[in-house]
């Protein structure tokens, strides 16, 4: 299992996904299905495997993730029940 964040093409709307998202998953592409799941065919601008939580916004994200130990989205909350 790894962490995975992602960010999106820019959203014309305001939603906490112009922040990114973060799933844990057992690769890639089971990284990829639970975003697609999740959130539909949004672009993915950037996926990257995260090696620490220190990149990720401290004010926002970090105090509203759920358990990043866990397959599945962790962020934004709301969608721990994918997959």
């Amino acid at each position: 299992m790894h962490p995975y964040w992602f960010t999106f093409e820019p959203l014309n709307s305001r939603t906490p996904l112009n922040s990114g998202a973060g799933v844990t998953a057992r690769d890639d592409e089971d990284a990829r299905r639970l975003v697609r799941e999740a959130f539909g065919d949004l672009s993915v601008a950037k996926m990257v495997v995260l090696k620490d939580l220190d990149g990720l916004d401290q004010g926002h994200v970090r105090p509203n993730m759920g358990n990043i130990l866990v397959r599945g989205i962790w962020f934004p909350l709301g969608y721990e029940n994918i997959g």
